[in-house]
Parts: C-alpha cells; sequence; structure tokens
C-alpha cells in the first residue's frame, strides 16, 4: 500500500479585521426597527395579460400590495374593502 498523496496542511487560525464604523451604525439601526409580521409566501400562475393588468391597475411598485390586500379583503367577505379598493383603481386609471 502507498501514502495517500493528499495531506492535511495544518490551517492557522485568522484574525479579523477591526469592525468599520458604518457596519456598527447599521447594526445598531436594525435592531431599533418594529418586528416584522410572520409573513409566509402564497404563489400562483398567471398568463402575461393578467399580470400585465394587475401592474396596470397597481402599479408596477405596488402589484404585490394591491393583490394582497384585494385577495384578503374578498377572502374575508369584505364587500366595502374590494369596492374601495376597485373605486381607487378606477379614478387612477
Amino acid at each position: 500500500m502507498s501514502k495517500s498523496k493528499s495531506t492535511k496542511k495544518a490551517t492557522t487560525a485568522k484574525t479579523r479585521k477591526p469592525a468599520k464604523v458604518a457596519v456598527e451604525a447599521v447594526g445598531t439601526q436594525e435592531s431599533k426597527k418594529t418586528p416584522r409580521e410572520e409573513l409566509c409566501v402564497f404563489a400562483f400562475r398567471l398568463t402575461t395579460d393578467e399580470r400585465n393588468a394587475i401592474h396596470k391597475a397597481a402599479g408596477p411598485t405596488k402589484a404585490s400590495k394591491f393583490a394582497r390586500t384585494l385577495l384578503v379583503a374578498a377572502a374575508r367577505n369584505d364587500e366595502t374593502a374590494v369596492k374601495a379598493i376597485m373605486k381607487a383603481v378606477q379614478t387612477e386609471a
């Protein structure tokens, strides 16, 4: 039997560079934020036309919030909220 060619080299402990002041400032800001709700992912498939219609109604940066609000209102049978969302979309378009 021959000796294995790969041998482990002794590793030396690496020392970390001192943390920058900017990193410390960011860390303190994050701890002051209010805790987020526990959320989960709910996904479904859309056609391109359906997706474009949602973006057109809500705006490209508000599409997820729009869809979430409308779906939850409909699921809770909150007719006044659904009507308010629909009215807001009609006035924006």
